[in-house]
């Protein structure tokens, strides 16, 4: 699964680089990322609460009444999310240019009716997503994994084609590549479900269970809602600083993004349909193991992660964007951002398992407090923090927000659901973040070593204290006994 991640998050990637190379951190861009943006914070809690809330009562319906009526659920979960998407859609479109009034005050006239042109195309494509997600959610519980990957293929390989084309011939159509792609992926993902048994019956009426997903997926709203305030936040003020300031926010927080979906959103998918199935059946026993491998592998995929890019986001940048329109300029913008964003990696990985593992319990408003208190705290940072650090300062405000976060999630955790065991051993966990900083430190004297290996290309550098790490960090894994790796050996010899 993380192979055929990396190659649909390697598409998303050269989507982005080609973005920086034709366009870099210039007007155009801003408005893209704005128009993109825009209908995600106002309507992706939508279609999130109704996918994430859909898996649990999924599960109780089929261990239940059987697939039957899990498809006649499924039917009227997906007529609910996407009409209610519809009427979001329209009225985005309807009120384009009062929206980006304001979400981007910042912006010239020019840019600002550029974004209203492209957030007119960018609103439609979310009716396309609020029927994929629950298609993906369906298509998980089944143990199909890979499916909803190669779909994932469809969209950004469409979006990239789009970017060359209106670099070519007319920059107006970079927003048509999003609209197109995601309507791609939830055809393959409508045809993927069918081929594993789903059968469209919405039924005369909406069932309690339809009813109740609608109950659930409030808190599951209001909780995306205030995440997506986070956004807006982070936007609206970069749209009062330099110019690209939206642009490197957006490259760097694309690149972190790119790290956690080869990570913790690898892991927590695997995770989430075995936690559901697992409470389903009342089996305690199989939780806790779900809930304590996930936080585990978590931790040892992320916090190297997290310290690795942290350390050495200036190469990194400049390997990954610096060409063609995205300068040296464009490279200082983004490199700060990009490290103050890794620093909260580790803590974005483990929120995600939590709130999952709060979810499978069809608690559904915990998250929601622990998500509120962060938003306030990365707002109250983001005005303390973006005078002294600009566009750095809205990056190291979201980290510690999420840092945050997931202190209240494991105090909420251990008071409404004493039984539940996250953390298997604390001890365990400190070995793992010794290792971490440990190996990461001991790339960071190879890749500041003198004589000949200074003399190595950056590109050559970079890989060798990559590579340095990674034995080194396996090797104390191994040293301090963390079990985690066997786990590893029997993957790669499967």
């Amino acid at each position: 699964m993380a192979l055929f991640s990396l190659g649909t998050k390697v598409l998303g990637f050269l989507r982005e680089v080609f973005l920086a190379g034709f366009f870099g951190t210039s007007p155009v861009t801003d408005a893209y990322v704005m128009a993109a943006a825009i209908p995600g914070i106002l309507f992706a809690g939508v279609f999130t609460s109704m996918s994430v809330s859909y898996m649990p009562l999924y599960s109780d319906i089929v261990v239940r009444s059987g697939r039957e009526a899990g498809n006649r659920f499924t039917s009227q979960a997906i007529a609910l999310s996407a009409g209610l998407a519809a009427i979001g859609a329209a009225l985005g479109i309807v009120f384009a240019e009062q929206l980006v009034a304001v979400f981007a005050r910042g912006f010239d006239a020019e840019t600002a009716a550029l974004t209203v042109f492209y957030a007119r195309i960018t609103f439609s494509y979310i009716v396309f997503n609020a029927a994929a997600g629950l298609l993906e959610s369906y298509l998980q519980y089944d143990g199909s994994f890979l499916r909803p990957i190669f779909a994932g293929y469809l969209q950004s390989g469409f979006v990239l084609v789009a970017i060359v084309v209106s670099a070519y011939f007319d920059y107006r159509l970079l927003a048509m590549g999003l609209l197109i792609g995601t309507a791609l992926r939830t055809v393959a993902l409508l045809w993927f479900a069918l081929q594993r048994g789903f059968a469209w019956s919405p039924g005369g009426g909406l069932s309690d269970a339809a009813k109740t997903i609608v109950a659930l997926a409030v808190p599951v709203f209001i909780g995306s809602t205030v995440n997506q305030i986070n956004t807006f936040v982070d936007k609206m003020l970069a749209s009062g600083l330099e110019s690209g300031s939206v642009s490197a926010l957006n490259y760097g927080y694309l690149l972190v993004n790119m790290i956690t979906a080869l990570t913790a959103t690898v892991i927590v998918t695997i995770v989430y349909p075995r936690l559901t199935q697992a409470q389903s059946a009342g089996d305690d026993s199989a939780f806790d193991r779900a809930c304590q491998a996930g936080f585990s592998v978590a931790l040892i995929v992320s916090v190297p992660f997290a310290l690795g890019a942290a350390l050495y986001s200036e190469p990194v940048i400049r390997l990954v964007y610096e060409r063609g329109a995205f300068d040296a300029a464009s490279r200082g913008l983004t490199a700060g951002a990009f490290a103050f964003y890794s620093l909260g990696l580790a803590f974005v990985a483990v929120n995600a398992l939590l709130v999952k593992i709060f979810y499978s319990l069809q608690d559904m408003k915990t998250p929601v407090v622990a998500g509120a208190l962060a938003a306030a705290t990365n707002i109250v940072l983001n005005l303390l923090l973006i005078g002294p650090l600009a566009q750095r300062g809205l990056a190291l405000a979201t980290s510690i927000a999420a840092l945050i976060n997931t202190a209240c999630l494991f105090a909420l955790m251990r008071r409404r659901h004493p039984r539940i065991r996250v953390v298997e051993s604390s001890a365990k966990a400190a070995k793992i973040v010794c290792a971490a900083s440990a190996s990461v430190g001991i790339s960071y004297a190879v890749y500041t070593l003198p004589g000949i290996v200074a003399r190595l290309h950056s590109t050559i550098l970079l890989l060798l204290a990559v590579g340095t790490a990674a034995l080194v960090y396996l090797f104390l894994l191994y040293k301090l006994d963390v079990e985690e790796l066997d786990l590893l050996k029997k993957l790669v010899k499967r």
